[in-house]
């Protein structure tokens, strides 16, 4: 939960159990329920109070932990390198914050251990997406791991699939995916979903121009998501392409 919360449910706690009780159970009627109620009232249920407020408060210590050393991790990122120096479970809280700063509300699943499966589901406008991270430094994911994912799709009954990577698909992965709700994410994709949500130090956003700052990761023009550098093999042109590319196709030219 986010941590504010515990913070508030600590607090809400400790009066419910120290007054709320002793008070219910005063004015519930019955003397066995009156006794209890002053009971209560003098104090007898102080001990549970405290510790459920400490329980509340421990746990929101725990989430805000969490949530400063994923925000750390995910600014801290520079490029495929570093995110595959990274170990496999600092990957999924990666790839979870990342998604997080584009607004989706994120469940982990797999943190608890190498899970072959679903390791998060978004949930944003009403959908319910499953994800995949492989952190795979030395080959590329294979049309398998895709079939394995779009049968979880149907199995789950949700709206989409990302399979996230640090490396790359092969051409099987790819034509498998084309025409499905299924997002390939490759390593290129990753770090531009990242650069486009990393908060910046004050002083260095004052200091980049903004047509620079503009060039540096547009978005797309056809669905708004971050973009990457691609070139065209025909001609030996930089581009700017859609990172959700082959579901779009939409492009920007590079400046020099």
């Amino acid at each position: 939960m986010p941590w504010p919360f515990g913070l508030v449910l600590g607090v809400v706690a400790f009066l419910a159990i120290r007054y709320g009780i002793g008070w219910y159970f005063s004015t519930a009627g019955g003397p066995a329920l009156k006794g209890t109620g002053e009971l209560a009232l003098g104090g007898a249920f102080t001990p549970l109070a405290w510790i459920v407020l400490a329980m509340c408060w421990v746990a929101a210590l725990a989430s805000y932990l969490k949530q400063h050393q994923r925000k750390v991790l995910l600014d801290a990122q520079s490029g495929l390198d570093s995110l595959r120096n990274i170990s496999w479970r600092e990957f999924e809280m990666l790839v979870g914050e990342a998604y997080r700063r584009q607004g989706y509300r994120v469940e982990e699943q797999g943190l608890g251990g190498a899970d072959g499966g679903i390791d998060l589901i978004l949930f944003k406008d009403g959908q319910t997406i499953l994800v995949q991270c492989k952190q795979w430094r030395a080959r590329q994911i294979s049309v398998s791991t895709v079939r394995e994912m779009w049968g979880l799709l149907a199995h789950h009954s949700a709206d989409g699939v990302k399979i996230v990577c640090a490396n790359a698909f092969t051409r099987d992965a790819a034509a498998f995916a084309e025409g499905k709700p299924i997002e390939l994410v490759s390593g290129q994709a990753l770090v531009s979903l990242i650069q486009s949500g990393q908060e910046a130090p004050r002083s260095a956003r004052s200091r980049i121009a903004p047509k620079l700052e503009a060039e540096a990761i547009p978005r797309c023009p056809r669905c708004s998501k971050a973009m990457v550098r691609r070139t065209n093999r025909a001609d030996g042109k930089v581009f700017w392409g859609c990172s959700d590319y082959p579901r779009c196709k939409g492009t920007r030219p590079a400046h020099a």
